[in-house]
C-alpha cells in the first residue's frame, strides 16, 4: 500500500507540472508496476501493451465514438437554436425567465449532445445575445449557460456513464435508467437557484416578451427532431429493443438524417465533424488506456484492499465512509478536470465501495453528480473557461460569482441523492428488477 501512495502522489506531482492526465497515468502505472515485480521492464511492457490492444479490441467502446458523433451532427443540425426559442416561448415572460429558459435548453440539448463542454460552447451563441438584449446581468447569465452546460454529463445518453459503466463493469442501460431522474432534478435545482437570484437582485433578470400560445406551439414544432431522436434512442434502450451500442449507432444515423434534412451538411462540414468526432475519441481513449494502467497498479500495490482493511480497522459505519469519500470527490473536483477526476479516483475508490455493499448504480450516479460539481467550481470549472473563450468580454470572476447559487443547489442534489438512494434507482428497478 505504501508503493501505492508513493505512486498517488509522484501522479499529482506531474499532473501539476502540467503533464497531461493521460501521460502522467499511464507513466507511473508502467514504472509502479515494473518496480512492484523488481524492476521486470518486460512484464510491465507485457500489462501496458494488452491493456492498449484490449481497450482498441473491446466492442463495448464503439458507444463512446458513436454517441459524440452523434452529439456533434446534432451540434451542426443547429437544434440549439430551436430548443431555446421552445423554452423562450414557454418562460421567457417570467422573472429571469431567459434564464431559465437558458437552463431547460441546456438539459434538452445536452440529453442529445452528451457533451457539457460542447453544451456549454454552443448555448453561449444561442442564449447570450437575447439575454443581454433585455438587460440580464452578465453574472447570472453567464452562470446560467455553465451551469445547465453540466446536465450534459448526466442526463443520457452520457458519455461519462458509458465510461464509467465500461470501468466498474456495471449496466450501462441501467446507469442511463439512473441518471434521468437526478438530471431532471437538477434541472428544477437550478430554475429555483435562479428564482433566489432574481428574488435578491430583480434587476439582474429583467421580464421577456410574453409569448401566446399559438406562439408556443409554434415554437413546439421545431423541436420535433430532437424529441424523436431522444425517444428512439432512449426509448429502446430502456425497453430492451436494443443495446447502448445499437442506440448510439441509430442515434448518430438519426442525426445524420436530421441535419441532412436542415441542409446543415456540406461534404467540407461533415469531414470537420468527423475529423473532431475522431479527435475527441482518440483523446477519452488516450486517458481511458492510462486510467486502466495505472488501475493496474495501484490493485497489484494492495490500495483498495489496503483502504478496506484501513475503514474496517475503524469499525465507522459505512454512510461516514461514504461521506468521507464524497468529500474527498468534491476537495479534488477544485483541482481537477471532471474526466480525470473519474478515471483517477475510481479504480480506487470502487473496490472499497463495493465491498461495503453500496449500489454500484447509485454510486455511479453520485461520482457523475460530484462530477458535475466540478465543472462549475474555482479554480478549474472547466465550463466557466470555455464561457470565459467564448465571451471575452465577461470576466472569469464574473462568472465564478454567478455560478455560486447553482453549486450550492448541486450540493443539495448530491445530499438528497445520497440520503435518498430511491431517487437513482427508481427507474432501473422499475424497468430492470
Amino acid at each position: 500500500m505504501a508503493v501505492a501512495l508513493l505512486g498517488f502522489a509522484a501522479l499529482l506531482a506531474l499532473v501539476f507540472l502540467r503533464m497531461p492526465i493521460a501521460f502522467a497515468m499511464g507513466l507511473v502505472g508502467f514504472v509502479g508496476f515494473a518496480a512492484l515485480l523488481d524492476w521486470n521492464w518486460l512484464a510491465a511492457t507485457s500489462m501496458a501493451s494488452q491493456r492498449v490492444i484490449s481497450t482498441a479490441q473491446d466492442y463495448g467502446l464503439s458507444v463512446v465514438p458513436l454517441f459524440i458523433l452523434m452529439g456533434n451532427l446534432v451540434s451542426r443540425a443547429g437544434l440549439s437554436g430551436e430548443l431555446y426559442a421552445a423554452s423562450h416561448a414557454f418562460l421567457g415572460h417570467r422573472r429571469g425567465g431567459l434564464s431559465m429558459a437558458t437552463i431547460v435548453a441546456c438539459g434538452g440539448f445536452s440529453a442529445i449532445c452528451g457533451s457539457s463542454l460542447a453544451t456549454a460552447a454552443t448555448m453561449s451563441q444561442v442564449a447570450m445575445p437575447p439575454m443581454r438584449r433585455y438587460g440580464y446581468a452578465d453574472s447570472l447569465a453567464a452562470a446560467s449557460i455553465a451551469a445547465g452546460g453540466t446536465l450534459g454529463i448526466l442526463i443520457p445518453p452520457s458519455v461519462i456513464l458509458v465510461i464509467y459503466g465500461l470501468l466498474t463493469e456495471t449496466s450501462i442501460r441501467e446507469l442511463f435508467a439512473a441518471g434521468f431522474l437526478p438530471g431532471l432534478l437538477g434541472v428544477l435545482l437550478y430554475l429555483a437557484a435562479v428564482q433566489y437570484v432574481v428574488w435578491r437582485d430583480p434587476a439582474a433578470g429583467p421580464r421577456g416578451d410574453r409569448t401566446d400560445w399559438p406562439g408556443r406551439l409554434l415554437a413546439l414544432r421545431g423541436v420535433w427532431g430532437t424529441l424523436a431522436l431522444f425517444a428512439v434512442v432512449m426509448g429502446g434502450i430502456y425497453g430492451g429493443v436494443f443495446t447502448p451500442t445499437e442506440a448510439a449507432g441509430i442515434g448518430a444515423g438519426g442525426a445524420f438524417l436530421i441535419a441532412l434534412g436542415r441542409r446543415t451538411l456540406s461534404w467540407r462540414s461533415l469531414l470537420e465533424v468527423l475529423a473532431d468526432s475522431a479527435r475527441t475519441t482518440a483523446m477519452l481513449f488516450s486517458v481511458l488506456i492510462g486510467a486502466l494502467i495505472f488501475s493496474n497498479f495501484v490493485n497489484r500495490a494492495g490500495l483498495p484492499d489496503g483502504l478496506r482493511d484501513l475503514v474496517t480497522g475503524f469499525d465507522v459505519p459505512p454512510a461516514v465512509v461514504m461521506l468521507l469519500i464524497l468529500l474527498v470527490y468534491i476537495a479534488l473536483g477544485c483541482v481537477f478536470e471532471s474526466l480525470s477526476m473519474l478515471l483517477l479516483t475510481v479504480p480506487i475508490f470502487f473496490p472499497l465501495v463495493q465491498g461495503l455493499g453500496f449500489d454500484m448504480v447509485w454510486f455511479g450516479i453520485i461520482v457523475v453528480v460530484v462530477t458535475e460539481i466540478s465543472l462549475i467550481t474555482p479554480p478549474v470549472g472547466l465550463n466557466v473557461f470555455v464561457l470565459a473563450g467564448m465571451l471575452p468580454d465577461v470576466r472569469t470572476s464574473t462568472v465564478f460569482k454567478g455560478v455560486t447559487p447553482f453549486w450550492c443547489a448541486d450540493i443539495v442534489r448530491l445530499a438528497l441523492l445520497a440520503l435518498l438512494p430511491g431517487l437513482s434507482l427508481f427507474l432501473p428497478r422499475l424497468f430492470y428488477g
